[in-house]
């Protein structure tokens, strides 16, 4: 694993994830992954990816339901370029949304945006669940800590706010946490309710961990998230579960929340490989 470069002090530390070049995208070094500094932690591209969606369907009564995501490649912490191609409808908007890195394909993402038609659900559906995420975050005060990780700055580190909810992230299975955007992720720019999602939900299978870091990678090659509302407030809540198997591969689920109750479901599929 890269070490990760010595911390700076907080006033020395960039006040945003991405800045807007003209065209381009420059990352700062809050975007860093832990398994590369030289790459991006995918809640970064992600969230960006649907900065760019909404901003290509600015009208507020479009919400984003779906964003599909394939990391093809390790996003470098370099120069990213985009390029969007939309299929307008009238209840439902489907974009292709590409980034670049020096002309290279390295994330892509197919984003569903519905237009809402809010309307009065009737008492008593089937399935429907009210549950909340508990403890609520202003309950929470441990951090999570994702053992064989490093330290240093990046979005982990960095870039998000993060409290324990339940489960002990220094044990594998099952846990729950609360994650924040703690700065903006494209300067000038306000974090929308799915830009701070998206952010949050690349973290299922830290958060879910079966196999330890130090022997492991357990890396997603993609991100497919759906919302059924958009989440209220900075929290976004996740419970994961992963799934591994020796032939490589795995999956983690994740239930997502706000401080309100239940909000949508995120799964990755993970690269898994036994370290060298």
């Amino acid at each position: 694993m890269s070490p990760a470069a010595p911390s700076p002090d907080a006033a020395a530390l960039p006040t945003a994830v991405f800045e807007q070049d003209g065209t381009r995208w420059q990352p700062s070094v809050l975007a860093r992954g832990p398994w590369d500094a030289r790459a991006q932690h995918g809640g970064a591209p992600c969230a960006l990816l649907v900065h760019l969606a909404e901003s290509a369907l600015p009208d507020p009564a479009w919400q984003l339901s779906r964003l599909s995501i394939e990391l093809i490649k390790p996003v470098p912490v370099a120069p990213l370029t985009s390029r969007l191609d939309t299929h307008p409808g009238r209840s439902t908007t489907r974009m292709t949304i590409d980034l670049f890195a020096d002309d290279v394909l390295v994330a892509r993402g197919h984003a569903l945006l519905v237009r809402g038609q809010p309307f009065e659900l009737p008492s008593g559906l089937p399935g429907w669940s009210p549950e909340l995420l508990r403890p609520l975050p202003d309950e929470c005060h441990e951090r999570l800590r994702i053992p064989g990780l490093p330290d240093g700055v990046s979005f982990y580190q960095s870039a998000m706010d993060h409290r324990m909810a339940q489960g002990d992230a220094a044990q594998p299975g099952p846990a729950a946490a609360w994650f924040r955007l703690s700065v903006p992720l494209v300067q000038g720019q306000p974090n929308s309710p799915a830009m701070r999602a998206a952010a949050a939900a690349d973290f299922g299978n830290g958060l879910s961990w079966v196999l330890p870091a130090e022997r492991y990678l357990f890396s997603n090659a993609d991100l497919s998230l759906h919302l059924h509302r958009p989440p209220e407030g900075e929290w976004i809540g996740l419970r994961s579960e992963t799934q591994a198997h020796g032939g490589g591969v795995g999956t983690t689920l994740s239930r997502l929340y706000d401080v309100h109750g239940p909000i949508g479901v995120a799964i990755q599929t993970l690269v898994m490989r036994e370290r060298a």
